[in-house]
């Protein structure tokens, strides 16, 4: 008997629209479900709040960084104590209380926030507690009620003078918040739902919707590209591969970026199968560096970016069958570069591969590659910071900077040259594995082989793809890291050399 699997939306909460407005009205407070109220460690909180110190004290709540106690009132709407600790307050921390604010009360639909002077600019305020609560109410859920909104309304209350930036401040926030909601539903889409086919659809619709060119490149394109270890990887699969091209070009460009996304839809590590475990069931986040670069670029224009992007999604499954990839196969790159296969579960870096080939022959002046690829990077850096690696100082550090900016960090692990030769095959130009040390570091040097000196880089986020438990703005389950960094790196991007 024939099963019949759902057909799911795979990005159902980017349909949601959610209203941001920024208000000089004090009615809009008295129309929201809950109002957040900070309150500094040890100091007596506003008179709004409604409680003393002692009040709060009894309730053991003590200002304290990032905790909140909800206030429930007879009449207007409650309010929520938001800790702020005692020390100075960051855009970052801003974001992060808008978020507990958030969680405190799941069920309240219309929220307010006044701006406050915490010495953060006003843009970057209400920017913050944008992009906080709108991802803190994040969901991708196709369960009963999967329809019902999770927020209707986000009020930013602020002084006359202050209204024109907060609200320039909130509309970026809510154009970072909607490409971050699409990285992530792609990322925790089931792989069934979202092929690689179904990852193409879904770039035509978002991306033509964002000023993007769009090009699909299937099965016999790629054959005629000479495109190998996308071809390779995808042998053992019934769904049918995909390379998804966008282009975004602003008049007059300050400089010229290609990003590759590495896009496993699905990742069984094929015959090199991986175990029956809970990171088996995460393998749908494996195309979590094809979201990231989509849904980054589907902000650039709203946004003014300057520098002119390309992005190379390189979608497939990687699947055990009869005509799956096998160890010892030999596969050959765009480029004519020939690769001894050791490992299937080694498959990310073949599907890029072809993508940073066909990047260089362009004119680039950076080229930055994003994926989940290594469990090494996992276990170096556990589930918070993503692994960085590159052969220009000057595009690592940019991607450092916009990490710290966006709160999603980067730390940069050397290029250790002499582990080059663990890569050397007796009977191609390279092998796809190096030996069981230093695995991310292999990996990346594996990726510099086909970037022929461009100036490039390697994002590693096999650690910040997924989360155990929601912390802050970020989700449980797939994560869609990467969208906030990338955007932030092509807003402040300048040519190596130049910066």
């Amino acid at each position: 008997m024939n099963t019949v699997l759902p057909d799911f939306d795979p990005i159902p909460s980017s349909r949601q629209r959610i209203q941001v407005q920024v208000t000089t009205l004090k009615q809009a407070v008295d129309e929201a479900d809950a109002l957040a109220v900070p309150v500094a460690a040890g100091n007596e909180p506003p008179e709004e709040l409604g409680v003393d110190l002692a009040g709060l004290k009894s309730a053991g709540f003590a200002g304290d960084r990032g905790r909140t106690l909800v206030l429930p009132r007879a009449d207007g709407p409650v309010r929520v104590a938001v800790g702020i600790g005692s020390g100075d307050v960051d855009v970052a921390l801003v974001r992060d209380l808008a978020a507990e604010f958030a969680r405190a009360v799941p069920w309240h639909r219309k929220l307010a926030i006044e701006v406050a002077d915490f010495g953060v600019p006003v843009a970057d305020f209400a920017q913050a507690v944008t992009e906080g609560v709108l991802l803190a109410r994040w969901r991708y859920f196709v369960g009963r009620d999967a329809d019902r909104p999770t927020l209707e309304s986000l009020h930013i209350v602020a002084s006359d003078q202050d209204t024109a930036e907060a609200g320039a401040g909130a509309e970026r926030g809510r154009i970072v918040a909607a490409a971050c909601s699409l990285g992530r539903d792609l990322a925790n889409c089931p792989a069934t739902t979202l092929s690689a086919a179904r990852m193409a659809d879904v770039a035509v619709e978002v991306g033509t919707a964002a000023g993007l060119e769009v090009e699909i490149f299937g099965k016999d394109e790629l054959i005629a590209l000479g495109c190998g270890g996308l071809l390779g990887v995808n042998r053992g699969s019934v769904e049918p591969p995909r390379m998804i091209r966008l282009r975004y070009v602003p008049d007059e460009p300050t400089g010229r970026i290609a990003l590759v996304g590495k896009g496993v839809m699905y990742d069984s590590g094929g015959i090199s199968l991986k175990p029956s475990d809970e990171s088996h069931a995460q393998m749908k986040n494996d195309m979590t560096g094809a979201a990231a670069v989509l849904s980054s670029m589907t902000a650039l224009r709203d946004l003014g970016c300057r520098t002119a992007v390309t992005g190379y999604l390189m979608c497939t499954d990687n699947m055990p069958s009869g005509s799956a990839m096998k160890l010892g196969d030999v596969l050959t790159i765009h480029n004519g570069t020939t690769v001894e296969v050791l490992n299937t579960d080694a498959e990310g870096r073949l599907v890029m591969a072809d993508a940073l080939a066909m990047a260089t022959e362009e004119p680039v002046d950076a080229i930055v590659d994003i994926a989940t690829l290594t469990g090494a990077c996992l276990r170096t850096f556990g589930t918070e910071i993503a692994g960085v690696m590159g052969n220009d100082p000057r595009v690592v550090e940019q991607l450092r900077q916009a990490g710290d900016v966006v709160d999603e960090p980067v730390w940069e692990l050397p290029l250790i040259r002499s582990y080059r030769s663990q890569l050397d095959s007796a009977i191609a130009d390279l092998t796809n594995m190096g030996g069981m040390n230093a695995g991310s570091i292999t990996a990346a040097l594996f990726l510099e082989e086909f970037v022929d000196g461009r100036p490039w880089a390697h994002v590693d986020i096999a650690g910040t793809a997924q989360l155990p438990a929601p912390r802050t703005w970020r989700n449980k389950g797939a994560t869609g890291f990467g969208t906030k960094l990338l955007i932030e790196f092509a807003l402040r991007f300048a040519r190596p050399g130049t910066s």
